[in-house]
């Protein structure tokens, strides 16, 4: 493929509700849809990260900076494009995975789109479907807490994820606990809050029967974690810490995780992603689709990942209305607890242009680059 333009688009979008985590409230989703153009197709892609480096060290105006001086340049120096090609271009370039993942997901829709081949088909999904979990944030009581799990369970949604921070843990969680039974699929997510000195609480989480922890500790502590693994009896799952396959097959053999959590914008792309998969299969270890609070542009992609058939635990994959009022592309609905792996060429999501229009906050070329 001959790529022949390529479009930054700043969109906001509102959150039905404020979304908040150990590291930030959000109220908007804020950051870039990258359009390629090629000769005989074009594609669509989600930047992944945040307008600040909370979640992680990259964000959404340096992303663009470097995909615009670094990475695209390198990318349309190869003359034909493909997607398979682009990691190893892209290799030199130290990490910024997000922004990798970005560019190479919107050549890699575009790739298929000419085909006429679906993300599903080309990953290996073994489902038309896949089950819908829901993450839940952090609130300001008990009772906010309880009747928002209510809410997404008379929706349907077939495993609740609570968020957690120091003084945010235990007792929301015994509450949920108590108000909807020990059969309730149930897990937390600290996004790295806690250090290796807090295993004593974190320890008391065992008595709930947790699915897992999800990256209590820093993302680069990957001892602390083996460590800590050790003194609990609830799965610890790794997401931060996670961002190759190399990283995953390193975190298996030292004990660190006994689940890997895969967002393929954090491990730069779709193709790295599967791989994790592969590699965490291997190991009998089993793994979940995470969310970044994507627009249907990036969870189209997400749900065709979420159906190969290593991903055995539901993910952060929900419904559009779980945080949008109105989305950028036709809802996804949820059917029984689960949603539907789109069938359609590329990710199968379809950028409507109306509503674009309304989300868009500025719009330009990156290449050519005038």
């Amino acid at each position: 493929m001959k790529i022949e333009r390529i479009e930054l688009v700043h969109i906001r979008l509102p959150l039905v509700g404020d979304f908040r985590t150990s590291f930030g409230s959000m109220r908007d989703k804020d950051t870039f849809l990258l359009g390629v153009v090629g000769d005989d197709a074009e594609g669509w892609a989600e930047f992944g990260g945040d307008p600040e480096p909370l979640y992680c060290d990259e964000y959404v105006a340096g992303a663009e900076l470097v995909l615009r001086d670094h990475l695209i340049p390198r990318v349309t120096a190869l003359g034909d494009v493909t997607a398979a090609r682009i990691g190893q271009a892209l290799a030199p370039v130290k990490r910024h995975p997000l922004a990798k993942a970005v560019l190479e997901t919107a050549v890699l829709d575009a790739e298929l789109r000419s085909y006429r081949m679906s993300f599903a088909t080309y990953l290996g999904a073994v489902r038309d479907r896949v089950p819908s979990g829901v993450s839940v944030g952090i609130m300001d009581s008990a009772q906010e807490l309880l009747d928002a799990v209510a809410g997404y369970l008379a929706q349907g949604y077939v495993r609740i994820k609570l968020k957690i921070e120091p003084g945010w843990d235990v007792a929301p969680v015994r509450a949920v606990r108590r108000e909807f039974g020990d059969d309730l699929p149930l897990q937390v997510d600290a996004n790295t809050a806690y250090s290796l000195a807090d295993a004593g609480q974190l320890r008391r989480l065992d008595e709930f029967g947790l699915l897992l922890i999800e990256q209590p500790l820093a993302e680069d502590d990957l001892r602390g974690h083996a460590e800590l693994a050790k003194l609990l009896h609830t799965p610890l799952c790794l997401d931060e810490s996670i961002t190759s396959a190399r990283d995953a097959a390193t975190a298996i053999a030292l004990g660190a995780c006994r689940v890997v959590n895969i967002k393929p914008a954090r491990v730069g792309g779709y193709l790295e992603a599967r791989r994790i998969h592969d590699v965490a299969s291997a190991s009998g270890v089993p793994v979940w689709c995470g969310g970044m609070l994507e627009t249907g542009v990036g969870r189209a992609a997400n749900l065709a990942l979420a159906a190969l058939p290593g991903f055995v635990l539901p993910g952060d994959t929900s419904a559009s209305d779980r945080f949008f009022a109105e989305d950028i592309t036709e809802p996804f609905v949820l059917d029984d607890g689960h949603l539907p792996v789109p069938t359609g060429p590329g990710t199968g999501a379809t950028v409507l242009p109306d509503a674009l229009r309304r989300f868009t906050v500025t719009r330009r070329d990156l290449y050519p680059h005038h």
